[in-house]
């Protein structure tokens, strides 16, 4: 296999890459290694989450929804929302008060309940309630400030509501024997060699190298170890469970040596260390990273190779979660690299390839137990009822405080806002008066079919009063009342008999009662004036006395043969209409309409029985008439 292009060349046939690089063997080609060093560690407790993290985004999410800023953006983009809709309102005309701009306005207005009694008002007068447009915008701007502050303390209170308390304790024996955990550490050496150079890894060495507590153990014993090829190069896998930890020093070494086509280089180190308690599966801490030039020096690059061997420190924290059932669970924490042989130069590095003493790479796994003192965490509650309802109350005060002061400096220096809440109302009084004088108008026209009402409405200028109706001929349609449509149905059909019979040559003229408040000529010693020509007719009276009320109706004699009307003879049976009270330069108010309505309703009612007693006379002048046309013709 031909040497891959800028290669150093060693013993006339073999080759090996530049320091700093590695042999690629899909493109045989040398690349740099230029992974960053980077060590991670866990805090000591992470929950295992069961989707593939190629998925879901678990930590962008965490990062997303567990922030006080998401809360604080969604309040300020729905605070200017509603304040630029408002002022979009305000470029809207309010017409007449059936459009849906002032409904919205009027609406808005409704919804002041912050400021209702604290808007602008003169010197040395009474507060009043006032509910403006421009109130009820800063009302509900306030109350969403608020809510969204509201909302980022809860999240406060929720997430932070308690802080972790680590106290440290000195520890004896059985205190360091009731740390049972499976750990697991995987060091892989990043080179093109495979585990076919390892050498060595099948020795334990515990307590102080040269000291009396050193001691020499088969690493079988402690765990169990393997070697198993990957992409980056041979990853040492060192598993121990359960794993009872009674010593403080723990040493483990493993040579990676030269074959005939294979040099011992090495360009950096990746570790992973975790650890996990053995009854509660779902805790785990570990530390992580890569190792590149030692990860103290500059970025240079560089190839591990030589007899100094190169060592890779951690440190073992024992931790009792108080706060989780007194979990025991062993905090691993990188502490230290210390570099071996390593080259710079290519010519180094070619000197080092030729020279069989050097043909190895010596590492050390250096663990020490902290075995001196054991740390106990708990949580400690900070917030408590009251600073909570203190922090709450803040809040409102903040909230209301800004937009009243906003409120006031509006009003201070415009006047026209001052009194809009005046223009919303006289608005809304017009018009309701107006649906309520249509609503009346369409009830008194169905009710007693009076058709001056329509030239009244369209004809304002007339001033002409529906204060006067009438009750037509029987050769019209009758009124449109139901309550006495079968009644007048009868009193027509007796009132049409005269015309039947066009051989009787006096006939009784009885026509509509029409009242005479307004627009009818007088009447004087019972004559009657017709429109047409012929003379007057004499008219009989004829009373009928009740015990308050007097009704006298005449009852018409003539030549022609055409029905003649006659009239009540009292002027005074029908009083004149109520009037309407109303002061010249007020409000209409809802109370002055309801009380023109009440003494309204009362004089129909009053005409209503007038007309009722004025019918019975009708009926009974009927019957009169049509008793002497039956013996006459007997």
């Amino acid at each position: 296999m031909s040497c891959p292009p800028s290669s150093i060349v060693y013993n006339t046939t073999l080759c090996a890459c530049p320091p700093g690089q590695v042999l690629n063997f899909s493109t045989n080609r040398c690349t740099l290694f230029q992974a960053i060093s980077d060590i991670q560690t866990d805090s000591g407790v992470d929950y295992s989450i069961g989707f593939p993290a190629t998925i879901f985004d678990f930590d962008s999410i965490r990062k997303f929804t567990q922030s006080q800023a998401v809360f604080l953006e969604a309040t300020l983009v729905m605070l200017l929302s509603w304040l630029v809709f408002c002022f979009f309102l305000r470029f809207k005309s309010l017409g007449d008060g059936r459009n849906a701009w002032f409904k919205i306005r009027w609406w808005i207005s409704r919804l002041d309940v912050s400021f209702a009694t604290r808007h602008w008002l003169d010197d040395q007068k009474v507060v009043t309630k006032r509910k403006t447009e421009l109130g009820g915008t800063f009302s509900i701007a306030s109350w969403i400030l608020f809510i969204g502050l509201f909302a980022a303390l809860l999240y406060q209170t929720i997430s932070k509501r308690s802080v972790e308390v680590h106290n440290i304790r000195a520890t004896n024996a059985p205190d360091l024997a009731s740390f049972v955990n499976d750990m697991e550490l995987n060091i892989t050496t990043i080179s093109s060699m495979s585990c076919s150079n390892l050498r060595g890894l099948d020795t334990l060495v515990t307590g102080n190298p040269g000291f009396i507590d050193e001691r020499f153990s088969p690493l079988s014993g402690f765990a169990n170890y393997s070697c198993h090829n990957t992409s980056q190069g041979p990853t040492i896998n060192l598993r121990c469970s359960p794993c009872k930890l009674i010593q403080d020093n723990l040493y483990i070494s493993w040579q990676f040596v030269d074959l005939s086509n294979n040099p011992a280089t090495a360009v950096g180190f990746q570790f992973n260390l975790t650890a996990r308690n053995q009854a509660n599966k779902k805790h785990v801490s570990f530390v992580c990273g890569t190792l590149k030039n030692g990860s103290s020096f500059d970025d240079k690059p560089v190839t591990f190779r030589g007899r100094d061997a190169n060592i890779l420190k951690f440190n073992l924290f024992p931790r009792i979660y108080r706060n989780l059932h007194d979990l025991r669970l062993i905090q691993p924490l990188f502490h230290e690299f210390l570099p071996g042989s390593s080259l710079y130069e290519a010519s180094q590095l070619h000197a080092s390839l030729e020279n069989s003493n050097d043909g190895l790479i010596n590492t050390t796994l250096y663990v020490n137990l902290l075995s001196a003192y054991i740390v106990e965490i708990n949580n400690q509650n900070i917030m408590g009822p009251v600073s909570f309802l203190a922090d709450l109350g803040g809040l409102y005060c903040i909230s209301i405080g800004i937009f009243f002061y906003l409120l006031v400096q509006f009003e201070y220096r415009i006047k026209k806002l001052r009194n809009e809440d005046s223009v919303l109302r006289k608005i809304r009084n017009r018009r309701k008066a107006q649906d309520h004088w249509d609503k009346l108008r369409k009830y008194v026209k169905y009710t007693w079919g009076c058709n001056t009402l329509d030239d009244d409405y369209k004809k304002p200028q007339n001033k002409s009063s529906c204060s006067s109706f009438m009750v037509q001929s029987v050769h019209r349609n009758g009124s449109s009342h139901k309550r006495s449509q079968q009644n007048k149905m009868d009193f027509n059909k007796k009132l049409s008999l005269p015309n039947e019979k066009t051989a009787i040559s006096e006939s009784s003229c009885t026509t509509g009662v029409k009242s005479c408040v307004a627009g009818t000529a007088p009447i004087s010693q019972g004559w009657i004036s017709d429109s047409s020509d012929a003379p007057p007719v004499k008219c009989k009276v004829l009373g009928s006395t009740d015990n308050t009320k007097q009704h006298s109706v005449g009852l018409c004699k003539g030549g022609s043969s055409q029905p003649q009307s006659f009239t009540l003879a009292d002027e005074n049976i029908i009083p004149s209409p109520p009037t309407l009270e109303l002061e010249a330069g007020s409000e209409m108010e809802i109370s002055d309409i309801q009380k023109n309505l009440r003494s309204l309703y009362e004089y129909n009612v009053m005409l209503r029985e007038k007309l009722v007693a004025a019918q019975l006379l009708l009926h009974a002048l009927a019957k009169k008439s049509a008793s002497p046309i039956t013996e006459s013709n007997t």
